[in-house]
């Protein structure tokens, strides 16, 4: 089956609106058991870059849960899917067109915050805060690990 050439910049940008740093940890992770993405990574193939991107990776999970957690589309929020995403959609978009990839992600991720923050909302009335927060980090670590496996598949 052939996968449109931008479309893991599009899920990436999906996986950013809900978790920012959820993208970058995914492909550090790809980073370190040695895979290439398609397009130029940048950053992420510094060390410190690696391991500071898994960190936030993981404490955002944690933080998520804390009733001071703010929304996701406050500013400083949607400045870092914009930049987690546009970095990712880069890196997840073939050679020469990592300018196209990062647009589509970062496309992606911002209005998909504010859905994603409703539904949220919504099941965090339902359910409470922590095991929304649990079941969101599941769906949203896999469909990012998925996408990060998709792309890398590719090549």
């Amino acid at each position: 089956m052939h996968t449109p050439a931008l479309l893991p910049s599009m899920l990436i940008g999906a996986v950013a609106s809900a978790r920012s740093m959820t993208p970058m940890a995914a492909l550090a992770g790809a980073h370190l058991t040695g895979r290439e993405t398609p397009g130029r990574l940048w950053l992420l193939g510094r060390p410190l870059f690696t391991a500071g991107a898994l960190a936030m990776g993981a404490g955002e999970l944690y933080g998520d849960k804390m009733k001071s957690a703010p929304d996701r589309t406050v500013f400083l929020g949607l400045l870092a899917r914009v930049m987690s995403a546009g970095i990712a959609g880069a890196a997840l978009a073939p050679r020469g067109r990592e300018r196209a990839g990062a647009a589509i992600a970062v496309g992606t991720a911002v209005p998909l915050a504010y859905l994603t923050l409703a539904g949220r909302k919504r099941a965090m009335r339902r359910i409470g805060q922590t095991r929304s927060g649990l079941i969101e980090d599941a769906v949203v670590v896999a469909a990012g690990l998925a996408t990060v496996a998709l792309a890398l598949r590719r090549r």
